[in-house]
């Protein structure tokens, strides 16, 4: 498994780093009309449960949340940078610990997660988990920012 081509560079899709790019505090902090979340939200969502997930992976204990909102963590004023930046660290810091991994990937987390549907998780289950966990979200971020005018990236983004 090639975890930076899962997790940081993917062929499928817009890098994760790169379909935020750019995006100033105003924009990433401001509600659009009928969207549940703004950009901030959503990636504070997502640190939310990468840092849970590399947490189990490295064998720490931590319970699953007892509702959905509690994943959903708030988000304060001009804090768009910050977030920005801990999504891009941990996705590198999950890259880099599964490069370091190797075969240890096929492993089952010690201890398993307490979740029914997770608990035969191996620690390449997590990858997979958030990696697809991070793409779901990120369409909804390129649609966002799409909405807010905000789109393509500076770097720019694919056409087709």
């Amino acid at each position: 498994m090639n975890a930076h081509e899962l997790l940081t560079e993917p062929i499928g899709f817009l890098a994760p780093a790169r379909a935020l790019e750019g995006l100033s505090p105003d924009f990433a902090e401001r509600r659009v009309d009928g969207a549940p979340h703004s950009i901030a939200e959503i990636v504070a969502h997502l640190n939310f449960w990468q840092i849970w997930f590399i947490r189990r992976a490295e064998g720490t204990a931590a319970p699953m949340v007892q509702h959905a909102a509690e994943g959903w963590p708030a988000v304060t004023a001009g804090s768009w940078p910050s977030l920005q930046q801990e999504f891009v660290d941990g996705l590198s810091h999950l890259t880099a610990w599964a490069e370091a991994a190797g075969d240890a990937l096929e492993a089952p987390l010690t201890p398993a997660i307490e979740f029914p549907p997770l608990a035969h998780y191996t620690k390449r289950d997590v990858l997979v988990h958030v990696a697809t966990h991070n793409a779901h979200h990120l369409g909804q971020v390129i649609l966002l920012r799409q909405l807010l005018g905000a789109w393509p990236p500076p770097a720019g983004s694919w056409t087709w």
